[in-house]
């Protein structure tokens, strides 16, 4: 079984390569384990500088993986499992926006919910022409309530409204204009893009970017904290609902929704 991240360390940089292309890079409960055991381990590493996490094949990641949440709703215990889910995926945002290297998102391909979550939760974005950015979750009956947080610190209320209301996923020059892409280069160029910002970043002391993103972070987003806590817990209940069960299940039939 093939693992389901890539680690690489090309010093100043090290890379997660998110390595489900044949599920679009979907995020299941283990892969996101082994995403923060990986952000752990590259912590502790002196030689890298700066992170940069991508997605093997033509997606960058599709978001939550719905058949694992299918099939969850099976549980006696799903209500928990939900609740166990949007607790996990939170800390990975907060160890993203605690991490004290800069975090470089290649986006070398679509980008969806809670993939659009790693985005929003790295520092520096570069991404091609295919990178398409988009918050599906109310089409599938859910709320993208960990993520919309941090979309609202990026791109400001207004924009996040429409991204998060319309459903719509936009393309890569608008998610650019936006300003949740950084750069723009050609697909062949996304991670070596990414790996000269990691350089740029080493010429800086250690200790100044860790105060920096400590800066932008916690005291210019004060209310992240709280907010991506409530964002858990409107994402679990949403689970619950007919409307969850309806709207996942019409996305894996590959059918339009009958919402109730």
């Amino acid at each position: 079984m093939a693992s389901l991240i890539q680690v690489k360390k090309h010093a100043p940089s090290g890379t997660i390569i998110l390595n489900r292309p044949a599920k679009r890079n979907a995020l299941s409960g283990e892969m996101i384990r082994e995403i923060l055991q990986a952000f752990g381990d590259f912590h502790l590493e002196r030689s890298v500088r700066a992170v940069i996490v991508t997605g093997a094949g033509s997606a960058f990641c599709a978001g939550a993986d719905l058949l694992e949440l299918q099939e969850s709703s099976r549980r006696n215990d799903a209500h928990r499992k939900w609740h166990e889910d949007a607790v996990q995926f939170k800390e990975l945002m907060e160890c993203m926006l605690r991490f004290p290297k800069p975090i470089i998102a290649a986006v070398n391909g679509p980008a969806a919910g809670d993939g659009a979550g790693l985005i929003l939760a790295s520092d520096l974005v570069v991404a091609c022409a295919g990178a398409t950015f988009g918050l599906p979750e109310a089409r599938r009956g859910l709320v993208a309530g960990i993520v919309s947080p941090l979309l609202a610190f990026r791109v400001g209320g207004g924009s996040a409204a429409r991204l998060l209301l319309t459903a719509e996923s936009v393309d890569a020059e608008e998610a650019h204009r936006l300003h949740v892409y950084h750069e723009m280069v050609r697909a062949e160029q996304v991670w070596a893009r990414a790996h000269e910002l990691a350089a740029l970043c080493a010429r800086s002391a250690p200790e100044s970017l860790q105060l920096t993103k400590r800066l932008l972070n916690e005291t210019i987003g004060e209310h992240l904290e709280t907010t991506l806590a409530a964002g858990a817990a409107a994402s679990a209940t949403s689970r619950t609902t007919e409307a969850a069960i309806e709207g996942t299940s019409a996305f894996l039939e590959k059918r339009p929704p009958q919402w109730p």
